[in-house]
């Protein structure tokens, strides 16, 4: 073999090589491919963004430390319940975190406790194990900039961006390496409700995307998602379409809006003088003769408002987060006139539509808000989905919505096998919860995704 050829087939391989790395980091799809994968999507809500004290003294320092993440629920987030998670069906997970309220350990520098990072990082970890994609925000936050969103006072927002841009320089920093299975969203639900609180909103984005672009590596070209006006699709549409953020980056950028609507069916816990709850939502769902009957925000609504956000920006390039979104559904036992059937069948449309309407229209991933309560206190209601303590499902009738639309992963064939030696298999009851080592009892399982006869 002569000298040329040599270097002629280094160079070929070497190119090979290369070509297959820049392949596998997965930083090369645009914003709106890489959303259309993720759905459905759902929230560790309650979670990573809770605090255990409502007091401002809790922000800028260490007070909160790792016990907040069982704060507002029960369980702690293990490998087994985003096993579980993904055993649903869902295909991403947004996590809502607090950095500030609680968790800083210098705060002349708002520096980020090295242990809470360490454990975001933990969780971020278990949902890219399963290949899951994950929405990691600056939540709440104790509201230190939610509650100067108004202050247009250029001293304010100088001292704001500046914040916002160190807290988001040190995660981005933490996360460097990861691919295009995390994406980062700026805030949660900026209450900006006009023009003049929308351009310091707008203002607020820009800083956050900047800061992540800075840190370089893989955040150069990882996708970033920046919040509407309230996260509101009305006021986004109106106040935000066409003024999202300048990208060094290409086709990297995301909107988010919340849907939850109507006010009165998805929230309300109690009739009031000027309007009673709805218990039901969507044609043919009404009860005859019930005064609790949606009359405004159904199928029709649904559909306008999600056609505003794509002609308005997935039409234009910016793919679309609804990052909550969720109805409670309520327990009716205790008024027998009202009809328990007609809630459910409420609830299970209310979630199978937004999924349909997502993913006819393309480039919208909606995330189920779940709260990992267990309990639906009669008519108010809850919002959970997923209990995490028993690896089941709590929220029958919005799981079914959604996996009308998005089926829950299965194989129907059945087959007859003795458990294989390899101990690293996975194994769930038909019920889906997750068995660690061998069944003990005969019954059908399933194991690395196929049924099994034991």
């Amino acid at each position: 073999m002569n000298s040329k050829r040599s270097r002629l087939i280094i160079i070929v391989f070497l190119l090979f090589v290369g070509i297959a790395v820049n392949a596998q980091d997965g930083l090369d799809r645009s914003a709106t491919e890489v959303i259309n994968d993720m759905s459905p999507g759902w929230n560790l809500g309650n979670t990573l963004e809770a605090t255990t004290s409502w007091t401002g003294a809790a922000l800028w320092n260490n007070k909160g430390g790792l016990g907040t993440e069982t704060g507002w629920q029960d369980t702690k987030t293990s490998q087994k319940i985003i096993d579980y998670v993904k055993s649903l069906g869902f295909r991403s997970i947004r996590i809502p975190c607090a950095w500030a309220f609680g968790h800083i350990s210098n705060a002349s520098t708002y520096e980020i406790d090295a242990k809470w990072m360490a454990r975001v990082k933990e969780v971020v970890d278990y949902c890219i194990n399963d290949g899951l994609y994950v929405v990691l925000n600056d939540h709440w936050d104790g509201g230190w900039i939610d509650d100067q969103m108004k202050d247009s006072k250029e001293a304010t927002i100088k001292k704001n961006k500046e914040i916002l841009s160190t807290l988001w320089t040190q995660i981005a920093n933490a996360f460097k390496d990861y691919d295009e299975h995390l994406l980062f969203a700026g805030m949660n639900e900026p209450p900006a409700e006009d023009q003049k609180s929308t351009n310091n909103l707008i203002q607020y984005n820009q800083a956050f995307v900047d800061a992540v672009r800075a840190t370089g590596g893989n955040n150069a070209k990882r996708i970033l998602v920046v919040q509407g006006p309230s996260t509101n699709i009305y006021h986004t549409c109106e106040f935000m379409a066409g003024k999202m953020p300048k990208d060094v980056a290409t086709g990297k950028l995301a909107i988010e809006v919340h849907y939850y609507n109507p006010w009165q069916f998805w929230g309300m816990e109690k009739d009031e003088s000027w309007g009673k709850v709805f218990f039901y939502w969507g044609k043919g769902n009404h009860h005859s003769g019930s005064t609790h009957n949606a009359t405004w925000g159904e199928e029709d609504d649904m559909k306008s408002q999600l056609q505003m956000m794509k002609t308005n920006f997935v039409d234009k390039g910016y793919p679309v987060v609804i990052g909550e979104f969720g109805a409670n559904w309520r327990d009716l036992s205790s008024l027998p006139k009202e009809s328990q059937e007609k809630h459910n069948a409420s609830i299970k449309l209310h979630y199978r539509e937004l999924h349909r309407l997502c993913k006819e229209m393309g480039g919208m991933v909606p995330m189920t808000w779940d709260t990992n309560y267990r309990n639906q206190e009669g008519t108010k209601g809850c919002m959970t989905v997923i209990d995490r303590k028993t690896l089941s499902v709590y929220g029958t009738y919005a799981m079914e919505g959604i996996n009308e639309i998005y089926p829950r992963p299965s194989d129907t064939s059945i087959r007859s096998v003795e458990q294989p030696n390899d101990k690293s298999h996975t194994v769930y009851t038909l019920q889906g919860i997750r068995i660690h080592g061998e069944p003990t009892v005969k019954g059908i399982y399933i194991v690395n995704g196929r049924k099994q006869l034991k």
